[in-house]
């Protein structure tokens, strides 16, 4: 492996460091796109009895912005309720642009380190080749063998540069799907939490499901035995 990355020359070194970089951020962003962490399960049903139980105040708005990119969405219309849908509607809005905002941080990168990567590796094959061309054309030599040879130790670029594009495109397509699916949840909840609010909608939030009663073993009642005369 070190013989062919010695082999593919300096241009190897953008190369390798791309994909190091790519990995990264592959790595780093599937880890903060969980759903379980953006969208935890039953939030909005939780919120909604802390509204019941008159418990929702400033410190729980505080905890419920910094629990999940979800809660900061809700506590945006939570603290703004008592102005109005319209004003409600506008602050979940700024809360949802931040939110997407960071949720799409270093897709950029990947997208540039996707589009890149086949460029570095093809103009190190062409470097490659004009060194190539120039060292036959000095000793007005032409091996077939050690021509071909040296094109392949040039094309090594082209493929450590499309190794390097491919799972960073895909991880790309994949990452943006992904939050284009959680924009969408919380899209749901926010307009949830707005008409329960404004009494648009019948409470059914999704509460988090209470403890199972019991089980009651069924008896049968025994029949009275004997009949009346």
């Amino acid at each position: 492996m070190w013989e062919l990355v010695k082999s593919g020359g300096w241009m190897m070194l953008p190369i390798i460091l791309s994909s190091i970089a790519a990995a990264g951020i592959v790595a780093e962003r599937l880890w903060t796109l969980r759903a379980s962490r953006v969208m935890p399960p039953h939030l909005l049903g939780q919120v909604w009895l802390l509204i019941k139980e008159k418990k929702l105040n400033a410190q729980k708005l505080k905890e419920l912005r910094a629990a999940s990119p979800l809660g900061e969405v809700l506590a945006a219309g939570l603290a703004n309720t008592r102005h109005g849908r319209e004003i409600m509607k506008e602050c979940i809005q700024e809360a949802a642009a931040r939110v997407i905002h960071d949720m799409e941080r270093y897709l950029n990168a990947l997208g540039t380190i996707a589009a890149m990567a086949p460029m570095l590796g093809l103009l190190g094959t062409v470097l490659g080749m004009i060194q190539i061309f120039s060292a036959f054309m000095g000793a007005n030599m032409a091996n077939a063998s050690v021509l071909a040879g040296g094109i392949a130790t040039a094309l090594i670029t082209t493929a450590a540069g499309l190794i390097v594009a491919i799972p960073a495109l895909f991880f790309h397509r994949f990452l943006q799907r992904r939050i284009e699916e959680l924009v969408v949840g919380m899209e749901q909840e926010a307009i949830k939490l707005v008409e329960v609010m404004q009494g648009d909608r019948d409470v059914d939030l999704g509460n988090p499901p209470s403890a199972p009663a019991p089980r009651q073993a069924a008896k049968a009642e025994p029949r009275k035995e004997g009949r009346k005369a």
